[in-house]
């Protein structure tokens, strides 16, 4: 039996995995007849050796190749800005070959990243292997995951919690079920509301910080000031609120630069290194209504703030109080 298992949604690739697991009995007799590969490097000699080699006191052998069908792409994607790896055109075909003649006892499972739907090793296993695509799931799809895996771990969650949950989180499913898991602890048996995911998620958190730094640099004293109190009550220490805006700051000012620059959603998504796409329309949106001057003084204010907590001068508090009357237009000078 062959899997193609590949995609970008590699929690869902993860699970996929676990459940073919599953199927091949014992997990301790499996456990020593499995067998991981780097597929960059493998040769179609050494996969066939591998597959031909006899279970041990089991039924099936389990080998899993990660990253063997992403060799024969026709281009392949750079990351971060890095150079991308040339692609390795010619080969695949002793591997179609290998692959083809796996024996019945041996289960192949290829794990790849997002594959072009003109990767050759993809067509010519395609017919006759399983192949599954994991793509990011949006909108009602991630919904309805949600929903799912509430209900898989014996809860319950309000609709507007669900959606709210979607819409911090995004589609990164590894962060959403750590998310679930902790909601669910804090409910202790009862629906999860709303109101939890406010008070629980440290991505409402990052949320308020954003709505605070939206309020400081549009000079709205007055919800700045709410959403300041809202944090340091829900358990936001100052050095940890002082780190949040830097981090949001330095994030505008790069994405401003960019915008003005003339660079793509994509480039910005890139070189913030931001994959929900939720909070990077929103930073790229904030980005937009604020100039460079007015991002780098507020900034440059945060900083103050910052060196006279360190040095002592200032308690945490009262430095984060007096960086808000500063900015304040009163505060400021002429």
């Amino acid at each position: 039996m062959v899997y193609i298992l590949y995609g970008e949604d590699n929690f869902s690739i993860h699970e996929a995995i676990q459940d073919i697991k599953r199927g091949l009995g014992d997990p301790d007799l499996l456990a020593v007849n499995t067998t991981w590969l780097e597929g960059k490097q493998l040769s179609a000699g050494e996969l066939s050796a591998v597959c031909q080699t006899m279970p041990f006191l089991a039924p099936k052998r389990l080998i899993i190749v990660e990253g063997l069908a992403g060799r024969f792409e026709a281009a392949v994607r750079g990351r971060r800005g890095r150079r991308p790896a040339p692609p390795q055109p010619q080969g695949w075909q002793a591997f179609a070959e290998c692959i083809q003649s796996v024996p019945d006892h041996a289960v192949l499972v290829l794990v790849d990243d997002k594959l072009e739907a003109t990767n050759p090793l993809l067509r010519a296993l395609s017919p006759w292997a399983e192949v599954r695509e994991y793509r990011p799931l949006r909108g009602e799809r991630l919904v309805r995951w949600i929903e799912g895996r509430v209900a898989q771990a014996g809860g319950r969650m309000a609709p507007p919690a669900v959606r709210k949950l979607a819409e911090l989180v995004g589609p990164n499913l590894w962060a959403l079920s750590a998310e679930i898991e902790k909601l669910l602890l804090y409910a202790d048996g009862r629906r999860v509301e709303l109101a939890d995911v406010s008070q629980v998620s440290s991505y409402a958190r990052e949320a308020d910080v954003f709505s605070l730094v939206d309020a400081l640099l549009g000079r709205d004293m007055a919800t700045a000031g709410r959403e300041l109190h809202h944090l340091l009550a829900s358990g936001a220490t100052p050095p940890y609120l002082l780190f949040m805006i830097a981090r949001q700051l330095r994030l505008l000012i790069l994405a401003r630069e960019l915008v003005d620059s003339g660079g793509s959603r994509d480039k910005i998504g890139q070189r913030l290194d931001l994959t929900n796409p939720f909070i990077l329309d929103k930073t790229i949106d904030q980005a937009r209504r604020f100039s460079l001057e007015r991002l780098t003084q507020v900034y440059g204010r945060l900083l103050e703030a910052d060196i006279a907590i360190k040095t002592g001068h200032l308690p945490g508090e009262t430095a984060l109080e007096l960086f808000l009357a500063e900015l304040s237009p009163g505060g400021e000078p002429g």
